[in-house]
């Protein structure tokens, strides 16, 4: 099968100011955030990228996305290059991430629709889409009350729900449980797996070891922005093992290297 996404060697780096050097603990101007990163992703998977907060994830997802780009390396999209044709994988992806924040002032309806038209999506298909996830999370109760008006929880389900309006085959979520309670959490891990089953690529970023062993067909385990293992957890986690302790071997291991 070939992989929808392809990763190849990308590196990035980032400029640090004086405040920023402090905070890193560094002398060094540059921060390295991703070096030299490759791995493929599927149709029919979900692939989880593991790793504590600084690890490089979100910085990788970003780069998939073409938020940034790479400073070395190149990314596949469906046969879309991230360098060359950003507006074609921008069609094929749908990318959630904490830091997507919506006009507190608009309905999740008229966002839904907004966002819709942006992505030139038939009216009809819209419609019956919004009336699909809407129900399905729950939205369609507070469909005209005003984003700043809604929980945090139903903030994060229209930012879902938006993301995907114009149902992309390859789907981005950076941290997709982080801060929703356990009822919601599971509403979207769900959704996931559904989405997983209908043939879609995603991609997870998380540092949450229960939600790769819940979810995840195979796992990218990024330390220091490098990719320290990457398989199924089968392949990975030897007899007796479990995903936290062999993540933290190879935290112990990069450490090592590192002094």
């Amino acid at each position: 099968m070939e992989a929808a996404i392809r990763v190849m060697d990308i590196s990035k780096t980032f400029n640090l100011s004086r405040k920023q050097q402090k905070i890193e603990q560094t002398k060094s101007k540059i921060k390295v955030a991703v070096d030299g990163l490759s791995f493929d992703a599927y149709p029919n998977e979900i692939y989880g990228l593991l790793g504590p907060n600084g690890a490089g994830k979100t910085t990788t997802l970003r780069c998939i996305s073409t938020l940034i780009k790479p400073d070395k390396g190149d990314i596949m999209v469906q046969g879309k290059s991230v360098m060359r044709d950003s507006d074609g994988v921008r069609q094929a992806i749908g990318f959630l991430t904490s830091d997507m924040k919506l006009e507190e002032f608009f309905t999740p309806n008229y966002l839904f629709d907004y966002f819709s038209k942006l992505h030139g999506v038939i009216d009809s298909v819209a419609s019956k889409r919004k009336q699909a996830l809407f129900q399905k999370f729950g939205i369609d109760r507070f469909q005209e009350v005003k984003v700043g008006e809604l929980s945090s929880g139903m903030r994060q389900k229209t930012q879902l729900v938006i993301s995907l309006v114009h149902d992309p085959d390859v789907i981005i979520f950076d941290e997709p449980t982080n801060g929703l309670d356990v009822l919601t959490a599971k509403v979207v891990t769900d959704y996931l797996i559904e989405l997983k089953n209908a043939g879609k690529t995603i991609i997870v970023s998380t540092h949450i070891f229960s939600l790769v062993e819940k979810i995840c067909d195979r796992v990218g385990i990024i330390l220091n922005g490098k990719l320290k293992a990457t398989g199924c957890l089968e392949e990975l986690i030897e007899k007796g093992d479990t995903l936290e302790e062999y993540f933290f071997r190879l935290a112990r291991e990069e450490a090592g290297d590192n002094q």
